[in-house]
């Protein structure tokens, strides 16, 4: 590996204020600010909008969104002439 060409990886603290949770890691990424971690030590700490403990997929607390009210939806919207469309069958012969 080439010496001098690498960015600076070092411990860094990443905060999710919106959950309060916090977490040490290595990362490039740098801060101005620092917080004293549980160790004692003091780190870089980045804050961010969005972690597993604040984002709706792992905290269970994702919508579930409702397909066939969807297509009921878009029927009644679209009346007649949208049945059958969308469906991959043709549409029988006449005559």
């Amino acid at each position: 590996m080439k010496q001098a060409i690498h960015p600076d990886y070092h411990p860094v603290v990443f905060r999710d204020r919106a959950a309060g949770f916090a977490f040490l890691t290595r990362s490039t990424v740098t801060s101005g600010q620092t917080v004293t971690w549980e160790d004692g030590n003091t780190y870089p700490v980045i804050d961010v909008e969005t972690s597993s403990a604040s984002h709706p997929f792992y905290t269970g607390q994702a919508r579930v969104l409702d397909t066939a009210g969807r297509v009921e939806q878009f029927r009644r919207r679209y009346g007649a002439s949208a049945r059958g469309a969308g469906t991959g069958t043709a549409s029988p012969k006449r005559g």
